[in-house]
This record gives C-alpha cells, sequence and structure tokens, in this order.
C-alpha cells in the first residue's frame, strides 16, 4: 500500500508552507507559524520572453529531416516561445562558417582565417564546422572525435595559440595573457625532463612547472605549481629544446609550460600577421633521464583522443583549410531557422564564436541577419569557456575585441555571457595574484571593470545540468536540486554578477550526460521545478535544452538509455512519442503560466514538508497571473507515497485566508505516463495529458498529489481579495 501523508500549505504573500499533519480533522490544531511578511511579488515575467527552448547541430542529414512541417508543429506545441541558437563548434574546438559562401585570408591556398559573406544569393539552408588543425587539447565537450597535436606523434603537426590574445590585438602587455599548454600523465610520474620541438613562432621566455593532483579547474586542489628550478628560460632559440629540469626526479601527474615572451616568427611562406604572433609546439616530451642518459618518455602518442595522453591548452588558433570542414556535424542554417516559424516572430538569442573563431566573422554574421529583417537583440558570445579550460583574463580580451566589432554594427545590440557549461565545478581557476584569487567570474567582471568595460556585458547566462553522474540515486537528486540552484545564484551573485542585469538560463535539462531519469517522470519533475525556481529567485528566461526530437543512447555505458528531449524521434526524425518532459513543460506553459505578452507576479514558496536532512519533499511555485487566477504548480518528489495539501493564505495583519470557490486541477503522474526500459529500444508504454478536474475550494477541501508528479492548481482571486473569508 502507498503511504499517503496530509500537508497544509500557507501561502503569506511570499512565503508558501507545507506542514505535515496527522488528522485532516484537526487543522486548528496546528503550531503557529510566524513569518516575515512579504506584501510585493518577488519577481515578475512575461511568458513570451521567459519561457524559451533552444535548437542545436545535429548529425548529417539530420536537419532535414528535423525541418518538416509535422516536427515543427509538435515543437510549437509545447508552448515555448523564444528561441535560442546553440553552437556547436565552439565547443568541438572549431570554425564556424556560418554562410557556407565567404573569404579566406590565403584564397589562394583556401586555407588561413575565414570570414563569411554578409550576403547570400540564395538561403542558407545548412552550415558547417572546420575542425582546427593547430588544436592543442584532447578533449572537446562536443563528440570529442578530435585530438591534440601537441602528442600526436607527428612533428609536420603542432599546436598554436590565438593570435588575438597577442599585444597587437588586446592593446595591453603579453604578460597578461601568457599562454600554456598541460600535459596529464595519466598518473604520477617520475619527471626531470622535457623535450620540447617548437614551432614558429616559439617562446622566447618560459618556465616548465608541475603539479601531483590539480586539474586545470579542481574546486579541490589548492592548484599550486611548482617550477622546476633549471626550467627558467629567458633566451630560447626554438628548434628541438631538451632541459634537464632537476637533479633528482619529482613525482608529478600534471606538468605545465608557461610561455611568456614570443619569438614574433613565421616561416618563410606566410603572408598573414597573424602567423607570427603567439606561440606553437610542434611535439612535447616529459619524462626521465636515467644515469646512462637515456630520455624515457611517459607520453602516449597517437593521433587519437582516446589513446594518447591528455593535454590542456589555453587557446587555440583560428587558422584552418578548406579540407578540415567537419561533415559529420550539420547547423541549420539562418534562413531554415527564421522561416521554420520556430522563432514565433520574436528575436533570437544568437551566439558568435569567439574562442576559435574571428571577430569580423562575428561581425559579418550580425550584417547578414540584419540585412534580412531577422530580429536579434541579443548575442550570446562564445559557449562554455570554463569547460574550454580558458582564463577568465584571455575570455575577456576576446570578449571586448568581439564586442567592438559587433558594435560597429549595431550599438543597440546586447552582448552577454559567459555561458558557464554547469556550476558544479564553482567556476573557479588556478589560484592567482590577480583581483578576484580563483573565481572566475570575479576575475572575468575585474578585466572588463579595468577596462572601463562593465557595460558590456548586458546579459549573464550559464547553461543549468545539475547532474553528471545519472547512475546514482535519482529521489536523492531531485531533493537536493533546489538548493544547489540557489547555492548557485548566491555564489554568483557574491562574485560580482550584478542582479541588475538579466540572468538567463540558456539550456537547462537533467544533466549533460543521457541517462534515464531525462527520459522518465524525474526528468519532467526536475525541468519544471528548475524555470519555476530560478524565475522566483530573480531569473529572466530560461532556454529548455532538447526541444528537437532525438535518440536514446546510454553516453557512460552504464545500461542507463537517455536524452535531453521532448520528443522521442525515429530514424527519419520524426516524432514517435511524447516524453514525460514535454507533458511537464506543456502544463508550465498552458497552465501554470498565461501565453500571451502579459506580466505575471511571483511569490516565494517554501515547504516545511521535508526529508531528515531539511530537503523539501514537496515545492510548490506560486503565480498571480493576469487574468485574476492564481496559480500554483506543486511538485512530489516522493517517489512512492502521494501526499494531501490544503490551502491557506496568510494575510499581512496575521490572519489567515481560505480559497473558495471553483478550481482547476491539471495533473501529471505515473497514471499519465510510464517509461519501459529496452536499451536503444526503450519507449512510454502510456503518454497521456494531463488529467484535469474541477474542484470546489473550502476550508475543508484536501487535494491529493500522487506519487511522483507535478499539478497544477488554478483558481479565481487576488492574494489581497479581503473579500475571501478569513479562517479561524
Amino acid at each position: 500500500m502507498r503511504r499517503c501523508w496530509h500537508t497544509l500549505l500557507i501561502i503569506s504573500f511570499g512565503y508558501l508552507f507545507a506542514i505535515p499533519v496527522d488528522s485532516i480533522a484537526d487543522l486548528h490544531q496546528l503550531p503557529t507559524i510566524t513569518i516575515r511578511v512579504t506584501p510585493h511579488p518577488v519577481n515578475t515575467f512575461v511568458p513570451s520572453r521567459a519561457l524559451g527552448a533552444g535548437i542545436d547541430a545535429h548529425d548529417k542529414g539530420i536537419v532535414d529531416r528535423i525541418y518538416r512541417r509535422e516536427t515543427i508543429k509538435a515543437m510549437l506545441s509545447a508552448g515555448f516561445k523564444p528561441l535560442t541558437y546553440r553552437l556547436r563548434t565552439e565547443l568541438g574546438i572549431e570554425a564556424w562558417h556560418w554562410n557556407p559562401k565567404g573569404v579566406w585570408s590565403d584564397p589562394a591556398n583556401q586555407q588561413g582565417y575565414w570570414t563569411s559573406d554578409a550576403n547570400a544569393d540564395s538561403p542558407i539552408r545548412t552550415c558547417y564546422g572546420y575542425r582546427l588543425p593547430h588544436r592543442g587539447s584532447t578533449i572537446d565537450q562536443a563528440n570529442n572525435d578530435g585530438f591534440s597535436r601537441l602528442d600526436d606523434g607527428d612533428p609536420n603537426t603542432f599546436w598554436k595559440s590565438n593570435p588575438y590574445l597577442d599585444k597587437r590585438y588586446t592593446g595591453e602587455s603579453n604578460a597578461l595573457h601568457p599562454q600554456w599548454i598541460v600535459i596529464d600523465l595519466g598518473r604520477p610520474a617520475e619527471v626531470n625532463a622535457v623535450r620540447i620541438l617548437w614551432g614558429n613562432p616559439y617562446a622566447v621566455q618560459y618556465r616548465v612547472e608541475y603539479n601531483s593532483s590539480c586539474l586545470p579547474v579542481d574546486k579541490e586542489s589548492e592548484g599550486i605549481w611548482i617550477t622546476f628550478p633549471g626550467s627558467k628560460i629567458e633566451r630560447g632559440c626554438g628548434s628541438a629544446a631538451k632541459l634537464r629540469l632537476a637533479s633528482r626526479a619529482v613525482r608529478a601527474r600534471y606538468v605545465r609550460i608557461l610561455m611568456t615572451v614570443s619569438s614574433e616568427t613565421a616561416s618563410p611562406e606566410a603572408r598573414d600577421e597573424r602567423d607570427r604572433l603567439g606561440f606553437a609546439i610542434r611535439e612535447v616530451y616529459v619524462g626521465r633521464i636515467d644515469e646512462e642518459s637515456r630520455f624515457h618518455d611517459a607520453i602516449r602518442r597517437a593521433p587519437d583522443a582516446k589513446r594518447q595522453s591528455v593535454t590542456y591548452a589555453s587557446s587555440t588558433d583560428p587558422w584552418h583549410r578548406a579540407s578540415d570542414r567537419d561533415d559529420h556535424t550539420e547547423q541549420p542554417g539562418f534562413d531554415r531557422v527564421f522561416a521554420s516559424g520556430l522563432t514565433n516572430g520574436l528575436p533570437v538569442l544568437m551566439p558568435v564564436g569567439v574562442l576559435f573563431d574571428t571577430p569580423d566573422n562575428a561581425a559579418a554574421e550580425l550584417r547578414y541577419l540584419e540585412s534580412k529583417g531577422f530580429p536579434v537583440t541579443q548575442v550570446e558570445m562564445g559557449e562554455e569557456p570554463d569547460g574550454q579550460c580558458v582564463e577568465p583574463e584571455d575570455y575577456g580580451a576576446l570578449y571586448l575585441q568581439f564586442a567592438r566589432s559587433l558594435h560597429d554594427v549595431d550599438r543597440r545590440l546586447q552582448l552577454g555571457g559567459p555561458c558557464f557549461q554547469t556550476a558544479e565545478l564553482d567556476f573557479v581557476r588556478w589560484p592567482s595574484s590577480k583581483p578576484g584569487g580563483r573565481s572566475w567570474m570575479q576575475r572575468f567582471l575585474d578585466y572588463l571593470s579595468r577596462h572601463g568595460a562593465s557595460n558590456e556585458l548586458s546579459f549573464f547566462s550559464f547553461e543549468w545540468y545539475p547532474f553528471d553522474n545519472v547512475r546514482t540515486s535519482t529521489p536523492a537528486q531531485l531533493l537536493s536540486a533546489p538548493k544547489m540552484l540557489t547555492d548557485m545564484i548566491r555564489r554568483l551573485r557574491a562574485d560580482g554578477v550584478s542582479p541588475k542585469i538579466p540572468w538567463l538560463i540558456t539550456e537547462y535539462g537533467y544533466s549533460a550526460f543521457a541517462g534515464r531519469p531525462e527520459v522518465d517522470m524525474a526528468g519532467a519533475l526536475l525541468n519544471a521545478g528548475v524555470v519555476c525556481q530560478f524565475l522566483t529567485l530573480g531569473g529572466s528566461a530560461a532556454y529548455l535544452y532538447g526541444y528537437e526530437p532525438g535518440e536514446l543512447i546510454d553516453e557512460l555505458n552504464c545500461n542507463s538509455w537517455g536524452n535531453n528531449m521532448l520528443f522521442l524521434g525515429d530514424e527519419n526524425g520524426r516524432v514517435r512519442e511524447r516524453l514525460a518532459t514535454y507533458w511537464g513543460a506543456w502544463l508550465l506553459t498552458h497552465e501554470w503560466a498565461k501565453p500571451g505578452d502579459e506580466i505575471h507576479e511571483l511569490y516565494i514558496v517554501k515547504s516545511d514538508a521535508g526529508d531528515s536532512q531539511g530537503r523539501e519533499i514537496v515545492t510548490a511555485y506560486a503565480v498571480l497571473r493576469p487574468d485574476g487566477r492564481f496559480a500554483l504548480l506543486i511538485v512530489n518528489k516522493d517517489p512512492k507515497g502521494a501526499r494531501q495539501i490544503r490551502i491557506r493564505i496568510r494575510k499581512e495583519s496575521g490572519k489567515f485566508l481560505t480559497p473558495t470557490g471553483q478550481a482547476d486541477l491539471f495533473q501529471f503522474s505515473s497514471e499519465q505516463y510510464r517509461w519501459r526500459s529496452d536499451r536503444e529500444s526503450g519507449h512510454p508504454i502510456r503518454s497521456l495529458p494531463p488529467r484535469h478536474s474541477s474542484l470546489i475550494l473550502g476550508h475543508t477541501t484536501a487535494i491529493n498529489l500522487p506519487a511522483y508528479s507535478i499539478s497544477v492548481l488554478r483558481w479565481p482571486g487576488n492574494l489581497n481579495d479581503v473579500h475571501l473569508p478569513l479562517s479561524k
């Protein structure tokens, strides 16, 4: 038999309490709750601006299949209005040819730095990214099918840093933007020597450091780098440098080469200034010289991310060739997107590549969009610099260069970022003497401030995928999710992010990794709660990730098949089934909020019905709609036990109101949805719309919340209506 708990919900303008009771008949013997009355809403939002979704790149051929009338119609039925265009090329260490037509800086050889054409003879339907042949990072945040040129075993290839971080573009000393590579040996090894095959330009001044436990971003480690005593080079001359770092080997897992002064040299055939800016390394060797002067290399070499030792690079040169096109992944073309109807005629939150692109290409993108009359008011600058291990000062320098180029086209444009990939790592960097210490965001904001450019950050954006591990206890994760979001927002405000600018979640979902919770009820419960909580905490807009139909994958090889998506698609990109996340979104956009352009008022909701750790089992989110109706979206996170609630509204005077009259109740639970796991063939065996019923609210009315459910209770009446009968 399922447990059934009785709960009393008390709304006090800004606060709503859930109090477990043993007997519905004895409500007046409940303990008195004293709280601070908040007579005004804590935030407002407009659904057509705040409740959005995002579109992304797909495998080759999938874009054509998705952008069909019946699929677009199904996507629009979810009720999301604003759209954001996600940029997978930025995650895959690729340059973006958003228009397949354009010009190379070296047109004779079809290579160099690319600028897409700001005009087009025909609509752009599909576009591609181009892999960067001077890549220095083994791992990327997209398909992770590239590799580092630092240890690929080929001395003819090389890593090169981004020339836009040189003083000729930043306008400041290169000492403020040292470039580095980090080699992860996989486990601590004996190290007393390195060998560096330099390319052009090479480092004139550099040093070699080691660390036994620190990742490039690691909140648990102190992150202290120790300089090898024999590694400070003041007059490097390029070619092959073999350095004896110490008389005795040290045990180290991570080795870093930090470069501060460049030779500013290039190969004889180079004609572009950017070819001679930054640093280049063809191959790096780390290991031990034994007593017989033999060098033992500890690095694994292969042109394959799975087999080579993992390396990280501070930046990558966006130079590439026509032959570097990534044919496996397609981005939908601008004209296709704006003609599809997915934009609802509203401005689209557009991206520009920053980490692996050029300011000229970004400016041309904006010129194209405006020449076509495609509405764009906000541009997100790059994507996930934290996941790319970019230093905040380097991102700041690139941000300002791209901002100048974009504002030369349109001064009204609102620019923002940095689009953090997650909050789990606390946005920290290695310890630094620079203002802000380890805080990535503090250091970025300080960089903007020192350059008199704080106003260039018109909005702040981040992605929210709270759980990396989809194999652990899903109920426990759901209970911990609200505190994680609250703590993250509190931390970012402490870091200096202004509450006066819009805060955007530009992607959200259960996890950045695929797993069953995303296609079962847990995904629906988490997504609906994230949006409501974020808006209540002061957020401006949230964009769901997984708008298009998708397929099941077992990304972590743990037999947990899933994906962030509203629809389960077939091999032709058509909608097979609506998933739980679709129906949760539908409740949010159709029943909790009133669709349209009118202002909604939000009130803080707090529940005292928690578990032994104080985590809320029942969470509720309160909105006063412009049609005069008051709505609660209520999430019961108990996977086995139903709950019963009663509604009381606490007045500023301390008295309580009991809502009366007819109300609408919409509920979505296992009665409407059930998932069957069957590896890649998993599917819902039941997927029905939320159940709608009418009821009369009164002093004795109890509302049942099924286990693992989302409910929307909506009734006519303003919180300040004095004509509602007062309870004793």
